[in-house]
């Protein structure tokens, strides 16, 4: 009976199997467009000022009372196009408020009367127009063309704010190569009245070749690219007063190249804030400046430390306050929030988690709470928490494990939460703050459930000093532990990265569990110290020796698969890109015979040909480090292959540039040593669109012929 059982078993398992969609390599690069991701609620927020969501359903907005759950309102696409006749489906909506909404055609921004069903205001911008920010309060939107500053409003689609034709000097738009937490370079006024605004002078960066294949004949295509050690952009702060039409810009030099980050207003927009930082990056003096003198007001404290220093968040005002606010810092070993007032006090540091706040939502209407996203005490998690700003005592308000993303109403009292975790692909929920009670109002299907696709499962792994290394393997969907099978490293490894987070997937793209299963892969993944969220000590241990502690603990993985009954420990391969380009090939040289088969994609080769910000930061300079840039170095390595390599690369990469590709091939060749290479045409930094699915298909392709 028991040998019959077991039978039908197999058989039905077998028969489960076979019955289910193969998951292909292409559908699996391509499934946002094929419908295999969780689906969610679409263009879903908070309408301003009122406790009402709204999100898109078949070309309606439905307006929901969180309080009750009942529809309040609807506006669909006809009510629209009785004033835009042109629209052919319904706008994502950019801000909304009781009665309008702001949504952007290609050259304008248009203001929608809701409630009337009427166009309400238009603000029309230049067709070049690029990084364009809409204000309500200014009923103006900044924008840029090339390199110089513009505002558009309902009366005057382009008011000059810098005129600069030397194209050395770039305003408005992000400085410091994107680096601590810039991601713009326009910055309205709490009001309105005014626009501060970045400005960079490259004039002593050198230029980048990169060439255009696509022109008759090929054309040279400069860029701006600092690389470590060489000179570096100057920035400036201008404020532009929309009243006067006149600008007024920050006394502050920057001959010594240092930078300037986090600008903040306060709420009277008297003044700026700004994290001034030294160019060794372990000095920050936080500033503030009068705005209409131009001249520095008061350094209202200093941070230290003989690794990096890193500010990436804006001070955030209290509600009814023009001088007490909240400042991010690591200075504890965590990010941690810190009470300060313009004056220069410290009040108190509001939270002493030893976990990472990563986010600061808002405030209750009386302005005893604020509302952060953090961790939690699981690194691979996301969680929203409600902390007293009196005493500090806290409560977490997203209950269910895994990732939440949450958005929280104008006056403190509900939080939109959508979540996901390995098991649940997205739901999403109203939370009352106050009563701590949720109601859910989404439930996304399984996207996956008629396809084959294996598990995913997260393990905890302890390094060579204790540390606990988050990983995850896939395994294919037919899985049978007792056959060996062979295993993809996929690797990443840098800091500002987590491969491994509790959401639908585990972190891991669509195409891993696809290639798993269609060729019978393990395919592992391993946070190394280094990567982001698990505080200063573990992320700042790499500092000025980039790649061996990563190495270290990325072989901890290695032979933890090793004792693994079902693995194939002669057939590994590593795959990675950028940072994990770099991990890529630094494992495959650096330990010959460990792996048969290496994939690196836009790879670092040489830490002296990357960009100043983030590379001295971690590295210090090439005439400071000078043993760390030489120990990094991988083309060092390149007689020690044994194995194949690929290195692929984008020909107008201007992320990690076509250089570093260059010279680890001109070493392989002059040391006799053989390696493949593959260029994306005119693609960058990665590879995105249909030619992404070239891209995965070569990698995984190669890896099979050649890890054997």
């Amino acid at each position: 009976m028991k040998k019959l059982l077991s039978f039908l078993f197999i058989c039905t398992f077998i028969l489960g199997y076979s019955q289910q969609k193969e998951l292909s390599i292409e559908d699996a690069v391509l499934g946002y467009y094929k419908g295999l991701y969780p689906s969610s609620l679409s263009n879903l927020q908070w309408v301003k000022n009122s406790t009402n969501y709204v999100f898109l359903k078949e070309n309606e907005y439905v307006f929901t009372s969180a309080k009750t759950g009942d529809i309040v309102e609807k506006t669909n696409l006809n009510d629209l196009k009785e004033a835009y006749p042109q629209l052919q489906r319904m706008p994502y909506i950019q801000e909304i408020n009781a009665s309008s909404l702001a949504f952007r055609t290609r050259n304008s921004i248009e203001i929608f009367n809701y409630k009337t069903n009427t166009k309400q205001a238009s603000i029309t911008f230049d067709d070049n127009a690029e990084n364009n920010e809409y204000n309500s309060k200014a009923n103006a939107v900044a924008y840029t063309i090339d390199n110089n500053l513009y505002i558009a409003t309902a009366s005057n689609p382009k008011i000059t704010v810098t005129e600069i034709e030397d194209k050395n000097i770039v305003s408005g738009q992000a400085i410091h190569r994107s680096e601590f937490g810039i991601t713009k370079g326009t910055f309205w006024s709490p009001e309105g009245n005014y626009l501060a605004f970045y400005q960079k002078d490259e004039s002593n960066v050198t230029d980048y070749p990169l060439v255009d294949i696509n022109t008759y004949p090929a054309s040279l295509k400069n860029i701006k690219y600092p690389m470590a050690g060489q000179a570096s952009e100057q920035a400036k702060i201008g404020i532009f007063n929309l009243k006067t039409q006149k600008t007024t810009y920050l006394d502050i030099d920057t001959t010594d190249e240092h930078y300037l980050t986090n600008l903040s207003w306060t709420p009277d927009e008297k003044y700026v804030l700004i994290a001034e930082i030294n160019r060794g990056q372990n000095h920050v003096w936080y500033n503030t400046y009068n705005i209409t003198t131009g001249k520095k007001v008061a350094t209202l404290f200093e941070e230290t430390s003989d690794k990096w220093t890193e500010p990436e968040h804006d001070a955030v005002f209290l509600p009814n306050s023009t001088t007490n606010f909240l400042w991010f810092s690591e200075r504890d070993g965590f990010m941690n929030l810190y009470h300060y007032t313009t004056a220069g006090k410290l009040v108190k540091q509001l939270t002493k988690f030893k976990w990472v706040v990563t986010d600061i939502l808002g405030f209750d209407e009386k302005g005893k709470n604020v509302f952060i996203t953090g961790t939690g005490e699981d690194a691979r998690e996301s969680h929203t928490y409600k902390v007293n700003i009196k005493n500090g005592k806290y409560t977490k308000l997203t209950s269910e494990n895994g990732s939440h993303r949450t958005k929280l109403s104008t006056n403190g009292a509900y939080l939109i939460d959508s979540y996901s975790n390995l098991e649940t692909p997205n739901n999403t929920l109203i939370i009352d703050t106050k009563k701590e009670t949720s109601t859910q109002i989404y439930t996304a299907k399984n996207p996956l459930e008629d396809y084959a696709i294996g598990t995913t499962e997260f393990i905890t792994l302890k390094g060579n000093d204790g540390t606990d290394l988050y990983s995850r393997v896939i395994k294919p969907a037919n899985f049978d532990p007792s056959k060996k099978y062979p295993v993809l490293i996929y690797v990443y490894g840098g800091p500002h990265a987590q491969m491994n987070t509790n959401t639908w997937l585990g972190g891991a793209s669509l195409w891993m569990p696809a290639f798993a299963t269609l060729e019978n892969y393990i395919i592992f993944t391993l946070d190394n110290r280094g990567s982001a969220n698990r505080g200063f000590a573990f992320e700042s241990s790499i500092h000025r020796n980039l790649g061996d502690l990563e190495i270290e603990d990325q072989l901890t993985g290695v032979e933890y698969l090793k004792s693994l009954n079902y693995v194939d420990a002669n057939r590994i391969a590593v795959n990675g890109w950028s940072f994990g380009g770099f991990m890529t090939t630094s494992l495959m040289l650096r330990n010959p015979g460990m792996f048969t088969t290496a994939v690196a994609g836009g790879p670092v080769i040489d830490w002296k040909y990357y960009e100043v910000m983030y590379g001295e930061r971690y590295m210090d300079t090439p005439q400071e480090n000078p043993e760390g840039y030489k120990k990094a170095k991988v083309s060092n390595y390149i007689k020690n292959l044994d194995g194949k390599m690929l290195i692929i690369h984008g020909s107008v990469d201007p992320v990690v540039v076509p250089q570093h590709s260059m010279s680890l091939l001109q070493e392989a060749v002059k040391q006799k040593t053989q390696i493949d290479f593959f260029t994306y045409p005119m693609h960058e930094h990665n590879v995105g669109g249909l030619d992404r699915v070239h891209l995965i298909k070569k990698m995984t392709q190669y890896i099979v012929e050649n890890n054997k």
